[in-house]
């Protein structure tokens, strides 16, 4: 029985393209600056981001973590979604291991934190308050569908932060979904962001990985950071060289997830009992809820779909999360969409 795994892009498994990379790769030392590979990963994320420098990491959390800790002192506050990734799923790290103050915000429907609301959280020149640093904005926004931040709105929250002194990073794990949705250059979503990170080993199909880029001097303070988190890695041109490949080879065709996350949606669409969050999703993820008339948990229908080869992402007590990649082809879009009517 053919298995579909749609928990999630971080199933991905490196293409064979990237394990003959990975085989062949020239390495060094890295933390000493000398791993040829890393060094050329790094230059051309940074390229592709429209950024000085880049910074190879084990994942987007340590990417993320690394951004905020680079940006804040102990004590300082950042405004970020009350559903973010870095709020939600990073294990509380930017408090814990930072004593930097998260400022949650209320997300929209889209993903975007209103204007007005990150105008009203900047906190004023007062001893009796956190000292407000930084903006974490994420694009695509995971909780919220995978949608796509459009460059105007990105764009506008930058110019607030630059009036207000304030640094802007972007959770960009998914970036590349972004600009691909967008039909522009991910260095033009990145473009008003003093920081943006990416991960390699989602929907790029790269094992392991994030890249953090910004200015020169910003990633020098990261990389220390890095080494403080236990980041500093040795010859981890192995992984970089998978890393190349996924930008060389994977970006163009995120269309096609795209393109089966959407044949997904409309197929579920017609099921009754389910009830999409997007109709048409901007990019590769498809989330659904169980209507109340259906007896039936999120967990035991998930059980049900699991029996017959169809793993999906539980996002709550009656919601799916499903997201499409590489490793998932037209017959098992088509396997997906049956599996839940007999589920149903």
């Amino acid at each position: 029985m053919k298995t579909v795994d749609l928990r999630s892009d971080t199933v991905t498994q490196p293409t064979p393209t990237m394990r003959a990379a990975m085989s062949k790769a020239e390495v060094g030392d890295d933390v000493m600056g000398e791993d040829p590979t890393i060094n050329r990963l790094q230059q051309v994320a940074a390229e592709r981001m429209g950024k000085e420098a880049g910074l190879f990491v084990p994942s987007g959390t340590m990417g993320n973590l690394a951004a905020v800790l680079a940006h804040c002192g102990r004590g300082d506050e950042i405004i970020l979604g009350d559903l973010s990734h870095t709020f939600i799923f990073e294990a509380g790290g930017v408090a814990a291991l930072g004593g930097v103050m998260p400022h949650t915000l209320p997300n929209l429907a889209d993903g975007r934190l209103e204007l007005s609301a990150i105008q009203g959280a900047i906190r004023p020149d007062d001893i009796h308050q956190p000292v407000t640093r930084l903006i974490l904005l994420e694009n695509t926004h995971n909780r919220c569908g995978g949608t796509v931040l459009p460059v105007e709105y990105t764009r506008q929250v930058s110019d607030l932060a630059k009036k207000a002194g304030l640094r802007l990073h972007i959770d960009g794990a998914r970036i590349f979904n972004a600009a691909v949705a967008l039909g522009v250059p991910a260095s033009t979503l990145a473009e008003p962001a003093d920081s943006i990170t990416f991960c390699l080993s989602k929907a790029l199909c790269a094992p392991v990985g994030s890249v953090l880029c910004g200015s020169a001097e910003f990633i020098r303070q990261a990389r220390r950071i890095r080494k403080q988190l236990g980041g500093g890695m040795r010859q981890a041109g192995i992984l970089a060289a998978a890393g190349m490949v996924a930008l060389e080879e994977m970006v163009d065709r995120l269309a096609e997830d795209h393109q089966r996350a959407r044949v997904l949606a409309a197929g579920l669409a017609q099921i009754a009992g389910l009830r999409l969050d997007h109709l048409v999703p901007d990019t590769n993820m498809v989330f659904v809820t169980v209507k109340d008339e259906v007896q039936s948990s999120s967990s035991e229908i998930s059980a049900r779909l699991a029996a017959v080869g169809v793993k999906v992402g539980l996002a709550g007590a009656r919601r799916f999360r499903m997201v499409t990649h590489y490793w998932v082809d037209d017959e098992g879009i088509e396997q997906t969409i049956a599996a839940f009517r007999r589920a149903l």
